[in-house]
């Protein structure tokens, strides 16, 4: 079967995976990527020590720790897993003696740039071989009205330097595209500006910054604006104070189990204390629309984040139109969606995917191709996905190239699991960045996903 590496392992890692029997049991996923970055770069602006319980340790937010340890701040994981940040307060990051590389995180990127663009001091960022594929000309604009000098090479992507400003200005920025990337940058330099600075975002995204701030003092408040839109304001120059949170499990990484239970006749698995925001869990509902027996149970709160059990039990699923407004609230579960579209009954269409064109990979041609190798019909138009499942499992018989796309990788191989012939990916070493023990965790449920020579 083969020894699943542990993080930080580098080489290319071949996997395949074959139908399985059944799927059961409960399982916790790692702590959600997304709050793990803020939780971390919240906390190093605050006055005091924050301890954190259940980040994620993912090579992802690994390189965000590295990075804020670069900007002068005392970040420390314990034996017992916990992880305390001593925090130097708003304003208080010193200039870096290194290049700071985010590896493959975009989001860990994007947020950092905002961090230290206030910051009169010159940073310089860069990335592995996907990360500088990925345009950063969207967070650059607002950041250069706020005062801050961006020089990238062309297309505005890493590596790149950004020369924080000793005098950064409020703004109010309505953004071109929804992006809770752009937004939360937007908000974590305003911090160390003067006065209201106002983010007027087209749909809503997922506001764990927003959350995360206020819980630790911040002042933010937010409002509807037009259809499905949002407008958040935040006040600069606040003191942060330290909290101690705890991180929710992630709904990205609890997609793949939740997909794998969903399409597997018989399955019955729990996943426990995952993150339920409402602006997050679009693949909840959508899995539901398709027929799929879901329940949310034991319901609580991680600091200001809701938090539940997830039980889903497998069964038939039926194809659905997805609308181009649900997109933000789901971005990251389209691969993982996908698959279960492929094995649903008749021709489901998700609109609007035009942002999965710039994720770690081209997700939208990623899936398409995948899926095509797996023998089933599938078609992109425009930013949309035409998907037609026969409600039988696809054949599979195919190797994936994932170009370096966890997300990629573990979708395949999720589809692997019911699919007719075994299906293999040519790395699962992007898995380590978002969920690092991926392979043992589905194992424990009764997946057979193997390591290949």
């Amino acid at each position: 079967m083969g020894e699943w590496p542990t993080p930080g392992s580098v080489g290319m890692i071949p996997l395949v995976s074959r139908r399985s029997g059944t799927l059961a049991g409960r399982c916790r996923v790692p702590g959600d990527k997304s709050i793990s970055h803020r939780a971390l770069m919240t906390a190093a602006i605050a006055i005091g020590r924050t301890t954190i319980e259940g980040l994620l340790e993912g090579e992802d937010v690994l390189r965000t720790a590295d990075a804020l340890s670069a900007l002068g701040v005392g970040v420390r994981r314990h034996d017992d897993g916990r992880w305390s940040v001593d925090g130097v307060g708003v304003g208080g990051l010193v200039e870096p003696s290194t290049i700071l590389d985010m590896g493959n995180s975009g989001t860990g990127a994007r947020l950092m740039m905002g961090l230290v663009s206030t910051h009169a001091f010159n940073t310089h960022f860069t990335g592995d071989a996907s990360l500088v594929k990925r345009p950063m000309a969207r967070v650059a604009r607002p950041l250069e009205r706020m005062g801050a000098s961006i020089l990238a090479r062309s297309g505005c992507r890493l590596p790149l330097a950004v020369m924080g400003t000793a005098e950064p200005v409020p703004i109010e920025y309505e953004l071109p595209v929804a992006s809770a990337q752009v937004k939360s940058a937007i908000l974590y330099a305003a911090l160390n500006a003067p006065g209201e600075t106002i983010v007027i975002e087209p749909q809503a995204t997922r506001d764990h910054s927003e959350l995360m701030l206020k819980y630790f003092g911040a002042t933010v408040a937010s409002e509807p604006f037009g259809t499905g839109g949002r407008t958040v304001r935040l006040t600069g120059l606040a003191e942060l104070q330290a909290r101690d949170l705890r991180v929710p499990s992630d709904i990205s990484s609890a997609a793949f189990p939740l997909v794998a239970a969903a399409i597997t006749e018989g399955a019955h698995v729990t996943l426990e204390a995952v993150g339920t925001n409402p602006l997050r869990i679009g693949i909840v509902d959508t899995l539901r629309e398709m027929g799929a027996a879901i329940r949310i149970e034991n319901e609580r709160r991680f600091g200001e984040e809701p938090v539940a059990d997830i039980a889903v039990k497998g069964g038939a699923l039926r194809a659905v139109d997805v609308p181009a407004n649900r997109a933000p609230r789901m971005i990251d579960e389209y691969p993982v969606l996908a698959v279960a579209a492929a094995c649903a009954s008749g021709t489901s269409r998700f609109r609007g995917l035009g942002e999965l064109r710039v994720k770690e990979s081209d997700r939208l041609s990623a899936i398409a191709d995948g899926l095509a190798r797996c023998g089933v019909d599938v078609e992109v138009s425009g930013d949309d996905l035409m998907i037609e499942g026969t409600g039988r499992p696809p054949r599979g018989a195919a190797t994936i190239a994932t170009h370096l796309d966890h997300r990629i990788a573990m979708a395949f191989l999720v589809l692997g699991l019911v699919s007719q012939e075994p299906v293999a990916i040519d790395d699962g070493s992007p898995i380590q960045t978002s969920f690092p023990d991926f392979v043992p965790l589905m194992r424990a449920l009764g997946a057979a996903i193997e390591t290949r020579a």
